[in-house]
């Protein structure tokens, strides 16, 4: 039985963050909403309560059923949840008169805290919370304090349960992996044995059991997610999975050709559909995003559809969804919030009456990467930028046409060989063009022009979940504003996008 960390989610933008930091040390964890949460079995070793935007005060705040926790199971608080471990049990949290976001450093730490092993008096840590503790409950002791915040962490005597008011799981927490570690691994006793090769054979493993001699179906898209989860399939199942790739006419340039040619050379059992056309005339002059984004999705699923009808007895649908999917497409309420549609959740079951697989819905990116490495995957598909679902559609901004589609093409196709000729495409984690609905004055020869206006964007990051721009060298950035502009007729200008993820979108749209 796979040993895991549950995470209750109540709604804190660092949720995922706790995931990832937990997961660094080769422990297993999943999050879950607060309120829908599985009953602790012999596999969950601990529990912790993520940070909130709500307050403990409020009439509606989020509460948790912890009858079944608190007591019995290591538990961490994490702001909001050491304020409810507080507010619920007897204590007392009030709206705070001293600043108590961004950084500050805990002047006392009980050495002898088992939370608190290795941590250096005076670390700086990461405050993000409008209440604070004015009283603990009969039965808590403090554990660390900073200037400000008295109660900044502590423990209930007799439990295995600690609150800190600070976000260990951020980068400005500087011992902050340190006080993870300490609760997973020495108060949690986990075993540290979660890799990406034990995935693998628990992965394979159980998909054979749950298969057997079963069809499955599989819509590739080129991308990582789905040729993991092909491969994983295909190990388990061989023949019985049959991959269908649908051109949507929104690929990058010769996409189609590589991607297939790549695929049927690893033994891949493959089948290639060419329906741009009906994309793009669904398309047409359309500018609203979130309709773009129905638009491709309906298309997809009806040929999709088609395609799967011509295998005979198919009973699953396989899906490369991941994790970040899986959050964001969850309602607030549940609680994260919906930041746009994704084509990877929901939509085709329904429609197909087919159940469905997805192998890898419980992995970050940087994770489904590490589990393709173990399967022996080559490089040249792991190390592929990821690429939107709904591919240049979202990338093409204003009212969707074939000519400006066309440019947008080529303009892609040169900023992306750049970076490969460059040697910059493997420290870039996703890149690409954006047409702007903007047309700029420009000159070229002795004409005056009135043409179209492109961003470069380029972005480092782990997962997606956050990202900063990419500092591209100025001399790369001019020889490819200029390449795009003397060989992309329409186009006129270049800029470079230098926001990051958040407070804005690795996407436009």
């Amino acid at each position: 039985m796979q040993e895991k960390i549950l995470i209750l989610d109540f709604g804190s933008q660092y949720t995922q963050l706790i995931a990832r930091r937990i997961r660094e040390l080769n422990v297993y964890c999943e999050i879950h909403p607060f309120n829908h949460f599985p009953a602790p079995d012999q596999s969950v070793k601990g529990v912790i309560l993520s940070g909130s935007p709500s307050s403990v005060r409020e009439n509606n705040a989020p509460v948790p059923d912890l009858s079944k926790i608190k007591g019995v199971l290591p538990l961490l608080g994490v702001c909001y949840g050491a304020q409810l471990l507080v507010h619920k049990y007897g204590g007392e949290v009030m709206p705070s008169n001293n600043r108590e976001y961004g950084r500050a450093n805990l002047v006392y730490i009980n050495q002898d805290d088992l939370l608190f092993r290795g941590v250096t008096t005076g670390t700086q840590v990461w405050m993000s919370h409008a209440d604070t503790i004015a009283r603990i409950p009969e039965g808590y002791d403090i554990t660390g304090s900073t200037i400000d915040v008295k109660a900044g962490a502590y423990r209930i005597r007799g439990e295995d349960t600690w609150g800190i008011q600070f976000h260990p799981e951020v980068y400005h927490t500087t011992e902050g992996s340190v006080i993870l570690r300490n609760f997973i691994v020495n108060i949690c006793k986990c075993s540290q044995n979660w890799t990406p090769e034990s995935f693998v054979d628990s992965t394979v493993l159980k998909l054979k059991e749950q298969l057997g001699n079963d069809k499955v179906i599989l819509g590739l898209s080129g991308g990582v997610d789905s040729s993991v989860a092909a491969f994983l399939l295909h190990r388990a199942i061989g023949k019985n999975l049959i991959c269908i790739f649908v051109d949507n006419g929104l690929l990058r340039k010769n996409e189609f050709r590589r991607v297939m040619e790549s695929y049927l050379g690893l033994g891949l059992n493959v089948v290639g559909v060419d329906a741009g056309e009906r994309f793009l005339g669904a398309l047409e002059g359309e500018s609203e995003p979130e309709k773009k984004r129905k638009i491709i999705g309906k298309v997809f699923i009806d040929v999709f559809d088609e395609e799967a009808k011509k295998v005979k007895d198919v009973k699953w649908l396989a899906q490369g969804t991941i994790y970040p999917d899986v959050i964001e497409s969850v309602s607030v309420k549940g609680p994260s919030a919906t930041i746009k549609s994704h084509h990877n959740v929901g939509g085709l079951p329904a429609k197909m009456h087919l159940k469905v697989i997805e192998p890898l819905r419980l992995l970050f990116k940087d994770e489904v990467r590490k589990v393709g490495y173990a399967l022996g995957l080559p490089e040249f598909i792991l190390k592929r930028h990821p690429f939107p679902g709904p591919g240049l559609a979202i990338r093409l901004l204003g009212t969707m046409t074939r000519e400006k589609l066309k440019m947008l093409i080529e303009a892609d196709e040169i900023f992306i060989e750049g970076l490969k000729n460059s040697g910059l495409y493997d420290s870039v984690w996703q890149a690409g063009v954006i047409l702007l609905p903007v047309q700029s004055v420009g000159v070229m020869g002795d004409e005056r022009t009135y043409e179209n206006a492109i961003v470069l964007r380029a972005v480092t990051s782990t997962d997606g979940m956050t990202a900063d721009w990419c500092h591209l060298p100025y001399e790369f950035l001019g020889e490819i504003s200029n390449e795009i502009i003397n060989k992309v007729k329409g186009i006129n200008r270049v800029v470079y996008d230098i926001s990051s993820k958040p407070p804005s979108t690795i996407e436009w749209e």
